[in-house]
């Protein structure tokens, strides 16, 4: 039954015929710029000889100096610096720095202040390749795009790319702390040094904001949204405008975190009301504060009434009221508020998935307009899947800025390798019909279906201290795939896969093609050995590491699994139809009348919007219990073949990426099978059904797996 369902091919090549690899850390991330060799080589020396810029800005000499350091890791030679464009040279020009680009018969319109073009273009009889834009820092997008190509192996005859960002604001939360703890962190300490700060500023900063500014990210978000008062007290922002002034030649603006009620905790004020003068005025003098420390402050991010955390509805008022105070005080020096629609109340009976949706949907167009309401993809919480949220295509009138989680909370946190790359494109491609078909999510927050100018989306960090920044090589993966997908919400997670394999290891198809085999249904794979047709939220209590689907004690009902699965000895899912809590009707009517039946619901999401008979024969002809027990063995097996497929890889991967890879893979397997033997052991205790053929019984008795405890797995709150 395995076989048939999972197969790898592994083609083993001989150890005399691998390239030679050097060792690495991981530390270069995918701007290792290695040596060229052959055809490569000589393309690349005959290409990028000299740079002509005339350029003198921060920014431009960034893009130069990384031009210089990429081409010069790559030939050997570091090119020559030029006023003028000579042949092989690779020329930088703005309008407003150099008067010579107007005798080229290219057109900046449309760029914006953040697009580039790169084109081979004639100068003086001689082949130049040409990079334009309108502002430096569309220079330096196009320096590393131009990069990228030449580290990749791409052509570098007759280029012509034109590039501009559809989405406005490309941001990064970082859930760090003051004592350097990162809230759901796993690679090590944050990198944000407080306690030095802001008289050291070490060089991983710079590395940062290079890697960053290489992918198009633009905005940075300093400090856990679970904020502490002292984020925004003076030598706190002081320490901010440090990192500022690194970040601001890569075009990398800084945010801050703001708790809502840190007039009061700060024993400034006695209210945090929104609707009171003396808080109003509170907030405009703190922003006038910060602007003055940083000029180009981006704005507040804010966490409020969720999860316990202070928010204007402690004093009767609604989010919109909250937010569009502080929208005031933040507009006159043209910042903005994300506002997380991510809420929900511990006394509210009903369906957790709807209350984001319940709280945010009546005040569409009641928000100031530099105010975007953050979403996260899904309406619970970053599970390995859920469907996309309600909240888009809901809210015409009010821009809404995506939330993905790039560090893997939900899905194996630093040792799985789970490329979230495809969780990405799922949600952004997903329609949700509010102007009839083809309305996708990606229109929705780049702003095109309702015609917003202000747009934007974020990822949760998985940065750290880590050499590797990420806790793992394949991790670096998905901060890649986050900042290519911002830029782009209509790129393939395919193509970003291939792209990262050969800037991460090499362009030789011998490892690229393996390597992104195993990242496409990685994520697939965990989803099947962790919750499989449906399923969501049945990890065990130990920073949502391992599972736990029999956890029935917690405080509130809905941080229980049990509230999640309902499983019981007629069947198992969440009825979120009309005769459960009405969920569906949260969506367009397409695809509510699609999902209110059981036999047009797709099986991949069938068990979080029905309560399935054990019994019920599903599209594959089994048995719902059959098919979920399988699917638990196709997430094992799935592992198990990576395995096998990286083992093929040794002659080409440095001893130590590849050692770390190897040993994280063979944990995954041991989580894979953990997962897959204590879910099948709980829910066969309540369904009473027998495995189907084949299938193995679980290593242990179900008290065994309840017995697990992980109580100092590192990034829990």
């Amino acid at each position: 039954m395995l076989t048939r369902l999972f197969s790898w091919s592994i083609a083993l090549a001989s150890i005399a015929a691998a390239p030679a690899v050097m060792a690495e850390d991981g530390y270069d991330l995918w701007l290792r710029y290695p040596k060229a060799e052959g055809t490569a080589l000589s393309t690349l020396s005959s290409h990028a000889t000299s740079i002509a810029i005339a350029a003198q800005g921060d920014t431009a000499k960034v893009a130069r100096d990384e031009l210089i350091r990429g081409l010069g890791k790559m030939t050997g030679v570091n090119p020559t610096v030029a006023g003028t464009p000579q042949a092989g040279s690779i020329w930088l020009a703005t309008p407003a720095t150099d008067p010579a680009l107007a005798s080229q018969p290219v057109k900046l319109d449309g760029l914006g202040d953040e697009g580039y073009l790169i084109r081979t273009v004639t100068v003086n009889g001689n082949p130049v390749t040409l990079i334009a834009a309108n502002r430096e820092i569309g220079l330096l997008y196009g320096a590393f795009h131009y990069l990228r190509l030449a580290q990749g192996g791409g052509s570098l005859d007759r280029i012509d790319i034109r590039s501009t960002p559809k989405i406005k604001l490309r941001l990064l939360n970082h859930w760090d702390n003051l004592d350097r703890t990162v809230e759901r962190g796993y690679a090590g300490q944050s990198i944000w040094d407080w306690w030095r700060l802001p008289e050291w500023k070490g060089p991983r900063y710079t590395d940062y904001a290079r890697a960053n500014a290489s992918l198009g990210i633009n905005g940075t978000v300093l400090n856990n949204v679970n904020a502490k008062p002292e984020s925004l007290t003076a030598p706190y922002i002081a320490k901010a405008a440090a990192l500022a002034d690194v970040f601001r030649p890569y075009g990398i603006k800084v945010y801050l975190s703001a708790r809502w009620s840190t007039p009061v905790e700060l024993g400034e004020l006695k209210t945090a009301d929104p609707l009171d003068p003396q808080v109003a005025a509170w907030w405009k003098a703190k922003a006038d504060e910060i602007y003055k420390a940083i000029p180009d402050f981006g704005g507040f991010l804010v966490k409020a009434n969720s999860e316990g955390q202070p928010g204007p509805q402690d004093y009767k008022r609604n989010h919109a009221e909250g937010a569009n105070m502080l929208a005031a005080a933040l507009k006159p020096h043209g910042g903005i508020v994300m506002w997380r629609a991510f809420v929900y109340a511990h006394d509210n009976p009903d369906d957790r998935a709807k209350q984001a949706y319940a709280d945010f949907k009546p005040l569409d167009g009641q928000f100031a307009d530099n105010v975007l309401v953050q979403v996260k993809n899904g309406a619970i919480d970053f599970q390995p899947r859920e469907p996309f949220h309600p909240l888009f295509g809901a809210m015409p009138k009010t821009p809404l800025m995506m939330e993905f989680q790039i560090t893997k909370e939900y899905l194996g946190q630093s040792t799985n390798l789970t490329y979230l790359g495809t969780l990405f494109q799922e949600t952004l491609e997903s329609d949700t019909y509010a102007k009839g078909k083809g309305s996708t999510v990606a229109k929705v927050i780049d702003g095109s279906l309702d015609g917003h100018k202000l747009t934007g989306i974020a990822g949760v960090a998985n940065i750290g201290v880590d050499r590797d920044w990420s806790g793992s090589i394949f991790n670096q993966a998905d901060w890649y795939a986050f900042g290519r997908l911002a830029w782009d919400p209509e790129l393939g997670a395919e193509g970003i896969a291939r792209e990262w394999a050969a800037l991460t290891f090499s362009p030789d198809r011998r490892i690229v093609d393996p390597v992104v085999r195993m990242m496409m249904g990685s994520r697939e794979a965990a989803v099947n050995y962790m919750t499989p047709l449906g399923l969501a939220h049945i990890m065990s209590v130990y920073g949502h590491y391992g599972p736990g689907p029999w956890v029935d004690t917690l405080d509130r009902p809905e941080w229980n699994p049990v509230y999640y699965h309902r499983a019981d000895a007629q069947g198992i899912g969440f009825d979120r139809t009309a005769t459960g809590s009405n969920a569906i009707a949260q969506y367009a009517p397409e695809i509510a009348r699609r999902l209110a039946k059981v036999s047009t619901t797709p099986e991949n999401e069938l068990l979080w919007w029905h309560h399935v008979g054990w019994d019920q024969k599903l599209s594959s002809g089994e048995t719902l219990w059959d098919s979920l027990v399988h699917h638990y063995d196709q997430g094992v097996a799935y592992v198990q073949g990576m395995r096998q497929q990286w083992a093929a890889l040794r002659p080409y991967v440095d001893a130590d990426r590849f050692k770390q890879t190897e040993t994280f893979l063979m944990m995954q397997e041991q989580d894979a099978r953990l997962w897959r033997n204590a879910c099948i052991a709980y829910f066969q205790s309540i369904s009473k059904r027998p495995l189907p053929a084949g299938a193995a019984a679980p290593e242990h008795p179900l008290e065994w797996y309840k017995a697990l405890k992980w109580p100092y797995n590192p990034g829990q709150p």
